[in-house]
């Protein structure tokens, strides 16, 4: 598939927003989160500001945005409108959870249970961008059993590095949220080298035989559907050169993975805890960029099998 901007900051920086106000409600439960007034609200803006970042990027993928609003009408059927009404409906629980903790304090009920609302329905949020993918059955590189589970964990180790980060910048400790990161960041890194593994040995979805009817033979096209550009071949046929992609990946495992989880460990044990968070942000953040590059751009609808394009 053809690699869009909008959809890959929707699905980076929605993951960071998402992740970090779920970690938000599970520290703030646990009383591991700075106890004054202003940290929960400006964390909450912080997590909100990112995923809102995400949300708004989306809508420049739409052909007529002033007609987005006509999607959330189909949630019955459709995992983007899910996705639509699952992040509006995230806004409730999290502003409460801010105006909760400035009014009735950190440690008040009404704040831990409207915490643990909003985290958990940003990582509803999160599971049905992913739903959006994974329920595509003619891409093999997106229906299958590592896209959901994939997309929530990339979430909660994002939201972890940005929680290590308000914590460094708050002055709270950073410790047990570092650790987090670091560990998420290994799952992280063997759930990514899994799918990969997956995606490059698993059966072609369908060959050009299989698709006329024709069993145990080999078949070949007489000539091409068509001889110039359209709209599969740019939107669904999008090919990258084994050479760039292996590129691309070490810089996934890299940049997204190892090295903010050392940096993690070193802010952890207190070595220049703020500047270490604020690199492994950075890091993580062009990291799962390239990761959420190559999702889209390794993908390949079946209907560019009749092109030539292996599915």
């Amino acid at each position: 598939m053809t690699p869009s901007a909008s959809v890959l900051l929707l699905t980076t920086l929605t993951g960071f927003g998402y992740g970090l106000l779920a970690w938000l409600g599970v520290f703030g439960a646990a009383r591991g989160l700075p106890q004054q007034p202003w940290f929960g609200p400006l964390a909450i803006g912080f997590a909100l500001a990112f995923a809102s970042a995400g949300l708004l990027a989306s809508t420049l993928h739409l052909g007529r945005p002033e007609r987005a609003w006509r999607a959330f009408s189909q949630w019955r059927s459709s995992w983007l409108s899910r996705e639509g009404v699952a992040a509006v409906l995230t806004y409730l629980p999290a502003l409460a959870f801010a105006a909760f903790w400035w009014f009735d304090g950190p440690g008040a009920g009404t704040t831990l249970v409207a915490g643990l609302a909003a985290g958990a329905m940003g990582m509803i949020t999160v599971a049905c961008t992913a739903m959006i993918y994974a329920s595509l059955k003619p891409v093999r590189h997106w229906n299958n059993a590592h896209t959901l589970p994939d997309y929530l964990l990339f979430a909660l180790y994002s939201g972890a590095l940005l929680l290590m980060l308000a914590l460094a910048l708050g002055g709270g400790d950073l410790k047990g949220a570092a650790l987090l990161a670091a560990v998420l960041g290994l799952l992280g890194l063997v759930a990514k080298l899994a799918y990969w593994r997956h995606v490059d040995h698993a059966a072609p979805l369908a060959t050009l035989g299989s698709a006329i009817g024709i069993r145990g033979a080999t078949a070949r096209p007489l000539d091409k559907p068509h001889f110039t550009q359209n709209y599969i071949l740019r939107e669904m046929g999008f090919q990258v050169a084994r050479k760039h992609a292996t590129r691309l990946r070490k810089i996934v495992i890299v940049c997204a993975f190892l090295a903010p989880t050392l940096l993690a460990l070193a802010a952890a044990f207190g070595l220049w805890p703020a500047a270490m968070a604020f690199v492994a942000v950075i890091l993580a953040a062009c990291g799962l960029l390239a990761e959420r590059w190559l999702f889209f751009a390794q993908a390949v609808h079946v209907a560019a099998l009749y092109y030539g394009h292996e599915v």
